[in-house]
């Protein structure tokens, strides 16, 4: 197996000058740790990061199967990095749930880009609130294009009844990044906007998030 020089392996270096001193491919390579006969770890990590897009976002987009496509990557090593990018996404989100208040369009995108951004296609999420505008549970509703057949407005008021919500807010992704809303967003908000007046659980928005950038229903006008 081929192997770096001491003085320029990466863990090495870590201990000398700090994490932040290194590369994404170097931060990799002290978790997979093994290379292959032709080439060293880091190399092996170097080409994973230049066929994935180039960056260390690219892990967010691969999967198991397309991982252990390299060679000297195997199922196992395949996991471990997989796990760093759902490991980074908990980071992000991490906060007291209970406490967590959704006051604006803003926050919620802030709060919750880092689930949807690298999602490959639609998904929508109910949010359940109380009477502060605090966050009482979070449900997915449904993986798929956005439709009035794939998202039940009985099944949502089902749900925010047994969670004694007050109020209840959309959520999902534009797998494209644009957070424009399409004809059916618009349709569906419409729909679920005026079932929630005849049940007094008005929809606070429907927000749709992009990669970089989201749109709120309610500050554009379409609720």
């Amino acid at each position: 197996m081929k192997l770096l020089p001491e003085g320029e392996q990466p863990d090495r270096k870590a201990e000398r000058y700090g994490f932040g001193a290194l590369s994404d491919a170097e931060l990799l390579s002290i978790i997979i740790r093994t290379g292959t006969r032709e080439e060293t770890c880091l190399d092996l990590c170097r080409q994973i990061l230049q066929r994935l897009g180039g960056s260390i976002a690219g892990l967010a987009h691969a999967d198991v199967k397309e991982l252990t496509r390299f060679h000297g990557v195997g199922r196992v090593k395949a996991l471990q990095l997989m796990c760093i990018t759902e490991l980074s996404r908990r980071i992000w989100k991490s906060r007291p749930e209970a406490s967590l208040e959704l006051i604006t369009p803003e926050r919620i995108f802030q709060h919750y880009r880092e689930d949807f951004r690298h999602l490959k296609q639609e998904v929508v999420w109910l949010l359940l609130l109380d009477a502060k505008c605090r966050l009482l549970r979070e449900e997915e509703l449904s993986r798929g294009t956005i439709t009035a057949s794939l998202i039940s407005p009985r099944e949502i008021f089902l749900r925010a009844l047994r969670a004694n919500a007050v109020s209840l807010i959309l959520l999902h992704n534009h797998p494209s990044g644009d957070p424009t809303p399409s004809r059916e967003d618009r349709e569906v908000t419409e729909k679920i906007r005026e079932l929630g007046k005849i049940m007094q659980l008005p929809l606070m928005d429907h927000i749709i998030l992009g990669d970089t950038r989201y749109c709120s229903m309610k500050e554009s006008g379409y609720l």
